[in-house]
């Protein structure tokens, strides 16, 4: 039997958890081949001067794969903050603040990133 005051009161599952849960693994997985990839990349032209390494990334599937990794790796990173948020910060108008300020600083980020790759690879 349930007591009807934890459903008045909110408390109890928001039914948000899986979601969450399936997001962060799938850009988790993501960014291990992704993490590889950029890896092999960086060795690949280290010692290169500027030109062959601007030429490297503009290459259509160099900067496609460049854009898919940041745009993961700020995803994953969102995800991962707001659960240590949940977690961690006790206050609620600390963590109302808190959340923002990461899905703010993330989304940032990551349009900055996204936007000099696009430039590289357009040539600007």
């Amino acid at each position: 039997m349930r007591h009807p005051l934890k459903r008045a009161r909110g408390l109890g599952s928001a039914k948000d958890g899986t979601h969450h849960f399936i997001l962060q693994r799938i850009t988790a997985v993501a960014l291990v081949f992704l993490s590889i990839y950029v890896v092999w990349l960086v060795l690949s032209l280290a010692g290169d001067d500027y030109a062959t390494v601007r030429a490297t990334v503009a290459r259509p599937w160099n900067a496609t794969l460049l854009v898919a990794f940041l745009v993961a790796s700020f995803w994953h990173a969102k995800l991962g903050l707001q659960v240590i948020i949940e977690d961690y910060v006790h206050t609620p108008g600390l963590a109302a603040a808190s959340q923002l300020a990461v899905i703010f600083v993330c989304v940032l980020a990551a349009i900055a990133s996204v936007l000099a790759v696009i430039r590289i690879a357009l040539g600007g």
